[in-house]
């Protein structure tokens, strides 16, 4: 009976709902103001300490911090194969990646301490795919290890499958879905091919429409999904998409002068 009633009184799994702390770190980080956006996700941690999604959320700011110092979210680079290939090689901040990889085992700390007790707790399980996800643009986009980031694309997507199962509508989730599809799919056939046989999905136009639904319906990562459709639209040679994307995102993030000078290049 005590164990019965033990169980009656424990806490259901969490849903993966807008939280007004994260909703507006999520606003500092994309118009780059990354003090407020780290001030904020402490404040969030500091009252909600049991909550993964404060550190993976704080995590993201301190990647989207050196992705904006090291200019790696140009479109340019993403448009023109070559460009991106040789890229001049700036060096991270080793302080940065500490910080970054703290906030990360934090992440795993609690998601894995929730998903214990509650195996299908949807806000630890976008926790985790949030928190792989970052790790594969770390080691892709900054490290330029892309064999070892496939790891955790792959897992990613893996748990996205997993909650997207358990709740449709979590479309924050979508895109690491799409991430993987579409990036892979943009590779000439023999690569796809040898990519598959690894388990990698590598279907371009499900990764398109899979960012689509994170752009049109997600809520933390919908602006970032918005921006890699305007890439993909630069690279498809489709202008005004990716010129309505970008001045939507300039209006929303007036800070952020990347939208800016991207869509300047578009006039």
């Amino acid at each position: 009976m005590l164990l019965l009633s033990a169980e009656s009184f424990a806490a259901p799994p969490k849903e993966v709902e807008p939280q007004p702390g994260l909703d507006r770190g999520y606003q500092a980080m994309y118009n780059l103001d990354f003090a407020a956006a780290h001030n904020t996700f402490h404040q969030y941690q500091q009252a909600l300490p049991d909550d993964p999604m404060g550190y993976a959320s704080n995590a993201a700011a301190y990647l989207f911090a050196e992705f904006d110092h090291l200019h790696i979210l140009e479109s340019d680079l993403f448009v023109d194969d070559q460009r991106f290939e040789h890229r001049s090689k700036l060096p991270p901040d080793p302080a940065v990646k500490a910080q970054f990889e703290a906030e990360l085992q934090k992440t795993d700390a609690a998601a894995a301490g929730i998903l214990a007790q509650h195996p299908d707790d949807k806000n630890a399980l976008f926790a985790q795919v949030l928190a792989n996800g970052l790790r594969g643009d770390y080691t892709a986009l900054i490290e330029r290890r892309n064999l070892a980031s496939l790891t955790y694309v792959k897992t990613g997507r893996t748990i996205a499958e997993k909650l997207l199962a358990i709740d449709p509508t979590c479309y924050d989730a979508y895109l690491a879905i799409g991430v993987e599809n579409y990036l892979l799919g943009v590779n000439p056939a023999p690569v796809r091919w040898v990519l598959r046989l690894t388990g990698a999905q590598t279907d371009k136009q499900e990764g398109l429409q899979r960012l689509r639904l994170t752009a049109d319906k997600g809520h933390y990562l919908a602006p970032f999904a918005r921006l890699l459709l305007a890439v993909a639209a630069l690279r498809d040679k489709d202008r005004q998409t990716a010129r309505t994307l970008l001045a939507g995102l300039a209006t929303e993030f007036p800070g952020n002068q990347l939208y800016v000078s991207e869509l300047a290049r578009l006039q």
